[in-house]
């Protein structure tokens, strides 16, 4: 086994609705990866500790010694144990200034990340995303001078980035809402009764009638055209989504006054092409993706704490996986 090959971490990534695991060696190369449905609302009988046994318990048997970092819900006040926010502007140092020990509970310790508060009138928090944005930046340490990264999903993040820190950032809860009126709303009913199809252009037109704004007072004409057969039933949903996302659009860039630094989509891989083709339709052009942040943020972070190790190779196995 080679030095490159040598784990040095267990980083986790451990939201609302999954467990992510990730074997770390030199320079955050993955060289395992494990994930279960046992995000913080789903994890048999509320045990974190055995969760966290059940899923990494060999990688530290093999390697003795062997940190673990966790960011995400587990650090909320309905995870494993509450890490407070640090406040904006928040760079690698202030979030290491923030990070939690606890044990394991089998002689083991487990650090957590906290999350990031921006204060203000009208505050706005996030957890998890942090360690993404930190991971865009040990992969693309260019955009540490000065970027917008955008991180779409339930609760989308719009991070201003400069001089390597966070220093604001914004909330849009499109994936939520969009949920929500699917499954529990009239907008929703034609595909529940009639299914649903990928349909590039009625997202389009969605995203088109958006860029008007007065979404508000729009949404019911996901129904209504279903209605009067001017839109498939099946393609209601890719059209709702299209207002809905472009409705965030329209709201984050027009605060952005005309001057977008370097924008990044940060994510799903699938979601974040969605919402550069929305970009495209915007007139901003210039959009770059960029996976596997997670992983490179808890390394990142976990550098900066100087909680690297170099376990020794097990004389019993050179085998990782």
């Amino acid at each position: 086994m080679s030095d490159s090959e040598i784990p040095r971490l267990i980083g986790l990534d451990w939201g609302t609705s999954s467990l992510r695991a990730y074997l770390l060696g030199e320079g955050g190369r993955v060289l395992d990866r494990r994930a279960e449905p046992w995000g913080i609302q789903h994890v048999p009988d509320g045990d974190f500790a055995r969760a966290f046994a059940a899923l990494t318990g060999d990688w530290r048997a093999r390697w003795p010694g062997l940190p673990a970092l966790a960011a995400g819900m587990i650090g909320s006040a309905q995870g494993w144990q509450e890490v407070p926010y640090v406040e904006c502007p928040a760079d690698a140092a202030r979030l290491v200034g923030g990070l939690r020990r606890i044990d394991s509970g089998d002689g083991g310790s487990l650090h957590l990340v906290p999350g990031v508060l921006d204060a203000g009138a009208l505050p706005n928090v996030l957890r998890g995303e942090e360690t993404q944005v930190f991971g865009a930046l040990q992969l693309a340490p260019e955009l540490s001078a000065k970027a917008l990264l955008v991180l779409p999903g339930t609760h989308s993040k719009w991070a201003a980035v400069e001089d390597s820190a966070i220093r604001h950032f914004s909330t849009y809860m499109t994936g939520e809402l969009f949920a929500v009126l699917r499954d529990h709303s009239i907008l929703g009913r034609p595909a529940r009764a009639q299914g649903s199809r990928l349909a590039p252009d009625a997202f389009a037109r969605g995203l088109e009638l958006a860029r008007e704004g007065a979404v508000a007072g729009r949404l019911f004409s996901a129904r209504s055209l279903v209605l009067t057969g001017r839109l498939a039933a099946e393609e209601s949903l890719d059209y709702l989504s299209g207002l809905l996302i472009g409705e965030e659009l329209r709201c984050a860039l027009a605060s952005l006054d005309g001057a977008c630094p370097p924008l990044v989509l940060i994510g799903d891989g699938a979601l974040c092409r969605r919402y550069r083709e929305a970009l495209r339709q915007f007139g901003v052009e210039d959009v770059r993706l960029l996976e596997e942040a997670g992983s490179a943020g808890l390394w990142r972070i976990a550098e900066a704490a100087g909680l690297l190790a170099t376990p020794a190779i097990p004389t019993w196995s050179t085998d990782y996986v």
